[in-house]
Formats: C-alpha cells, sequence, structure tokens
C-alpha cells in the first residue's frame, strides 16, 4: 500500500479528498493535517510515501514546505493540490520536485489519473532499480511513467455549464448528511444562488439529484436537493 498525507487547511476540503484517495486501490490516508507544522512533523516520522499537498496553509506556504522537507533530506514524493495557477507557483512547485501539480477544483477522475501515474512510476523505478543501473530505455521508461491522458470532459453538458463546476457541486450533495438548497449549495461551493440554481436543475434532471420540497408557514416551498446514489 502507498501511505497518503492529505494536507489542506480546509477541514472539509481535507476529508474530501482522503475520501477520494481510498477510491483508488492501492493507497490509505496514513494521516491528515491542516498546517505546515502538521505536515512536517508527520513526514519526519518516515511513514508518508506520498504527500497530497495545498499551497495555501495558514502557516507556511506548501512550497516552502516542500523546502524545508527537502533541506532537511527528506525525498517524500509531492503532489500539489492547490488552487493556485500561477506560473511562477507551478515553475517553483517543478523545480522543488512536485510529480504532479492539479488546480482546484478538480474531479475524481483528474486525481485518480495522477495517482495511477504514481503508482505505475514506483512500480516502474522497482523493476529498474533492481539492475543497479539504468540505461536510456529504463530512464525512459520512468520518465514516462508519470505522464497523464487527460480526462475527457464528460458529454451532455449544457452550454455555460463547465464539468470543475459540476463536479463541485456534486461533491458538496455526495457528502451532505441531507438535502441541501441552492441557498446552501452557493454558501458551501462560493458560487452564486443563481449559478448554483443552474446547475441543480440540469443535475437533477440529469437524474443524478432527487427533488424535494420543504413547505414553510408562508411563502412558496424550498426546493431541497440530495445525492442520487449510482
Amino acid at each position: 500500500m502507498i501511505d497518503v498525507l492529505v494536507v489542506d487547511d480546509d477541514f472539509r476540503v481535507a476529508e474530501i479528498n482522503a475520501k477520494y484517495v481510498g477510491k483508488v486501490p492501492g493507497f490509505r490516508v496514513a494521516a491528515r493535517a491542516h498546517t505546515a507544522a502538521q505536515a512536517l512533523a508527520s513526514v519526519q516520522r518516515g511513514t508518508i510515501d506520498l504527500v497530497l499537498l495545498d499551497h495555501y496553509l495558514p502557516d507556511q506556504t506548501g512550497l516552502e514546505l516542500v523546502h524545508r522537507m527537502r533541506e532537511q533530506g527528506h525525498g517524500t514524493d509531492v503532489i500539489m493540490i492547490t488552487a493556485a495557477g500561477d506560473v511562477t507557483t507551478v515553475q517553483t512547485a517543478m523545480r522543488l520536485g512536485a510529480l504532479h501539480y492539479l488546480v482546484k477544483p478538480f474531479t475524481f477522475a483528474a486525481l485518480r489519473t495522477r495517482l495511477d501515474s504514481y503508482a505505475a512510476l514506483r512500480r516502474t523505478v522497482d523493476r529498474v532499480g533492481g539492475r543497479g543501473i539504468a540505461g536510456q530505455e529504463q530512464v525512459d521508461r520512468i520518465f514516462g511513467a508519470l505522464r497523464t491522458t487527460p480526462t475527457p470532459p464528460s458529454p451532455g453538458l449544457p452550454s455555460g455549464h463547465s464539468e470543475p463546476t459540476t463536479d463541485l457541486i456534486c461533491r458538496v450533495l455526495h457528502h451532505a448528511d441531507h438535502p441541501l438548497s441552492a441557498h446552501e449549495v452557493a454558501a458551501e461551493t462560493g458560487l452564486s444562488r443563481s449559478t448554483a440554481q443552474r446547475y441543480l436543475r440540469h443535475l437533477e434532471q440529469a437524474g443524478r439529484l432527487r427533488l424535494s420540497l420543504k413547505y414553510g408557514d408562508t411563502g412558496r416551498p424550498e426546493h431541497r436537493y440530495a445525492w442520487v446514489a449510482p
């Protein structure tokens, strides 16, 4: 098993990411951290194979954490999972040895593709490592193991709808323990209420959500949406 440390300052996002990791065969979440200090302590214990690392942490940035890890001699592998999409941050992550860089919001399929390529890398290194010396063919295999095939967009999305936003709303509803209104979904995702309502209506019509009505003392009933398990 590949032991993973999930690092994100948002407890809810860390929980979602951890559940995603748990769905990929061969991977398990060994620990979670919400600050750079907590993450470094987990790495120092020596039981972590891979860090899924957010850049925006309360005490240090994710890249500052990676720099400290390397200074202390920790070669733990890192995949950045962050909303930071500026070129400077991406380049710095590459120079510090991050194996992949996944921009939020992302789909489970996008994360799984990168975890699968990471597992392939480890298998390739293990096979080549037994020979002691790697020729060009073996080196090409090692570098090629990290290549990923872009995930095609889901068919059938209406004009003006994006897959990342659709996936973000689906994640919120999937992990909710009760039906949510458009207002609550908007608050959870940071979207406007009208945008949330538009996506919720499409998902309900597509059979991915179940619509129910909550009647109050006065006024129109409130529409509430619940995840429908496939």
